[in-house]
């Protein structure tokens, strides 16, 4: 099964430390190693990107910044077993943050990416 994370994060002043990133790293070479982490980026704020909606029929385009209080601010894509591996790996990706960097506060949404297992055969 494969699963999408969104890194959201609280707006920050400051860059993080490099003892995170450095634990960041170590945990994507683990993940790597492992066969799970399949892809992860860093994302450009919201500010640089647009938002494609449709309502009522009408198409339209509007540049960012969103009005969300937390920006999407990265992502991974794993290939586990179970929805709690990749919930383990966000948690461990997390206690890294709180650890490592306080006071910052953030979240991680963990998605189930759709396969061709999820749909009947024609």
């Amino acid at each position: 099964m494969r699963y999408l994370t969104l890194l959201h994060a609280n707006h920050s002043t400051t860059p993080p430390p490099p003892e995170l990133m450095a634990a960041i790293m170590t945990l994507g070479e683990e993940a790597t190693r492992s066969g799970s982490l399949l892809d992860t980026s860093g994302l450009a704020p919201s500010a640089s990107g647009a938002r494609v909606s449709l309502t009522g029929g009408e198409l339209t385009a509007t540049d960012g910044p969103f009005a969300e209080s937390k920006e999407v601010i990265s992502y991974a894509i794993y290939e586990v077993q179970s929805k709690e591996e990749a919930v383990e790996w966000a948690s461990r990706f997390l206690a890294a943050h709180r650890d490592l960097w306080p006071g910052w506060e953030g979240d991680v949404d963990v998605l189930k990416l759709f396969g061709p297992e999820d749909f009947p055969a024609p």
